[in-house]
C-alpha cells in the first residue's frame, strides 16, 4: 500500500473544484483504514497481541487516558494474564511499546542484541531535564563508560567497606525519629520517611554528603522538593504526546526549568567545593570516581557532565503523579521497605512473624550495629 504522503500527492494531482471533496474524503478513508488497528506513525504488527479498545489513528491512547493512574499497573498485570508475557500498545507520536516479560526477551534486549536497542532521542527529550546526559538516557559507548566506572562502587567489596556504613548511619536516624515519634504519640507517614531515608542514603553514596532530609523532618529541603517535582513532571511526559503544549498552557514548563536549575546548581556547587577542598576520606564516593575519570580523549570530565551522571544515580522517576514510574534504586528500596512494614503490621497479620523477626535480629546483632557479614546471617529478615 502506498504511503500517506504518496496518496496525498496523487490527490493533489487529480483534484479539481468539483472532485476535491470526494478525493480528500477518499484519502481520509484510506488513512483511517490503514491505521484502523494502530496509532498513526506506527506500523502494523499482526504478530503481536494487543489489548482491546484500540481506536483508529489514536491507537491505545484513549484507553490509557481512561485508566486512573492508581490502576495503571493493574491494567498491565491484567493484560499479561489475558495476552501472555509478550504484547504491545501503539500511541501517536510516542510510537509502539512492546511488553516482553520473558527471560528470552530480556536476554535478547539486554545482552544478545544490546547495541540494537537504544533509548533514543524521544526519551532523552522527555527526561533530559532531570537526567541530562546521564546513564538513564545514554546510549552506546557513553552508557558503557558510565556503567563501567560506576561498577567500582556498586559491587560486593564496596558495599562491605563503604556503602553499608552509609545505610547504617541513615538507618539510625530513622530509628531515632521513630523512637521519638512513638514516645510522643506522633502519626508517621512511613512511606515518606522511607523516601527521605533512601534519598539521603543515595546522596551520601553519590556526593559523599547527605541532603539533610532526615535531620529535621518538619522542614522541607529545597533539593528534595525540586527533585520530587521534576521527576513527577518528567514521568507525566512519558504517555503524553502533547506534553509541551500542556506544560506551556499550565505553566509547568516554568516550574520544570526552576527545578532543573536548582538541582544543577546544587550539584555544581558540591563539585566546585570538592575541587577546592579536595577529598580526604578513605573510600571514594561516586563523585570522586567521576571527577578523577578521563574521557576517550584523555580529558577530565566537565562539571556539567559529572553533575548529570551523579544525579542519575541519585534519581528515580518519582513524584506525586499517579503515573510516575520507577527507574532507580531510591524508590524501589523505599517502596519495598514501606510494604514490608505494612504487611508485618496490618490487621490480620500473624504476630508470630514480627516476633521471629525481632528474635533473629537480637540473636544476630547482639545489640551491635548491622554489617555486611551480619546481614548475610539474617535469613528471616531477608525473606521479608
Amino acid at each position: 500500500m502506498a504511503t500517506s504522503s504518496q496518496l496525498f500527492h496523487v490527490v493533489l494531482q487529480h483534484a479539481t473544484l468539483s472532485n476535491s471533496t470526494k478525493l480528500l474524503a477518499a484519502l481520509g478513508a484510506m488513512i483511517l483504514f490503514k491505521y484502523r488497528s494502530h496509532a498513526i506513525g506506527t506500523r502494523r504488527r499482526p504478530d503481536l497481541k494487543q489489548p482491546k479498545g484500540v481506536v483508529p489513528l489514536l491507537g491505545h491512547m484513549p484507553l490509557l487516558m481512561s485508566i486512573p493512574g492508581t490502576e495503571l499497573y493493574d491494567f498491565f498485570l491484567e493484560q499479561n494474564r489475558l495476552l501472555g508475557p509478550t504484547w504491545s500498545i501503539s500511541l501517536p507520536v510516542i510510537g509502539r511499546m512492546i511488553q516482553g516479560d520473558t527471560p528470552e526477551n530480556i536476554e535478547h534486549v539486554l545482552k544478545t542484541n544490546f547495541w540494537s536497542y537504544e533509548k533514543g532521542d524521544t526519551l532523552r527529550d522527555k527526561l533530559g531535564d532531570l537526567f541530562g546526559k546521564g546513564i538513564f538516557v545514554a546510549d552506546g559507548h557513553d552508557w558503557k563508560f558510565q556503567r563501567k566506572l560506576s561498577g567500582h562502587i556498586f559491587n560486593v567489596k564496596a558495599f562491605r567497606e563503604y556503602t553499608s556504613d552509609v545505610f547504617v548511619i541513615e538507618g539510625q536516624r530513622v530509628v531515632d525519629y521513630l523512637t521519638k515519634a512513638a514516645d510522643e504519640g506522633i502519626v508517621v507517614d512511613l512511606h515518606e520517611l522511607m523516601l527521605k531515608f533512601t534519598l539521603d542514603s543515595f546522596g551520601s553514596i553519590s556526593f559523599g554528603k547527605s541532603f539533610g532530609c532526615l535531620e529535621n523532618m518538619d522542614e522541607k529541603v529545597d533539593f528534595a522538593v525540586s527533585f520530587d517535582e521534576l521527576t513527577a513532571t518528567c514521568s507525566d511526559r512519558l504517555l503524553d504526546p502533547a506534553w509541551r503544549l500542556r506544560e506551556y498552557l499550565t505553566g509547568v514548563n516554568k516550574k520544570a526549568k526552576f527545578d532543573k536549575d536548582l538541582l544543577g546548581k546544587h550539584a555544581i556547587a558540591i563539585i566546585e567545593k570538592r575541587r577546592r577542598e579536595g577529598y580526604h576520606a578513605n573510600k571514594k564516593d561516586l563523585l570522586q570516581l567521576f571527577m578523577e575519570a578521563k574521557d576517550e580523549n584523555d580529558q577530565p570530565l566537565t562539571d556539567e557532565y559529572i553533575s548529570s551522571i551523579i544525579l542519575n544515580f541519585t534519581a528515580s522517576q518519582r513524584g506525586e503523579s499517579d503515573k510516575a514510574v520507577v527507574i532507580a534504586g531510591r524508590d524501589t528500596t523505599a517502596q519495598a521497605l514501606s510494604w514490608m512494614f505494612y504487611l508485618l503490621n496490618r490487621t490480620g497479620s500473624d504476630p508470630e512473624h514480627m516476633k521471629e523477626l525481632v528474635q533473629e535480629i537480637d540473636d544476630v546483632l547482639q545489640d551491635g550495629t548491622p554489617t555486611y557479614e551480619s546481614h548475610r546471617e539474617l535469613k528471616y529478615a531477608e525473606a521479608w
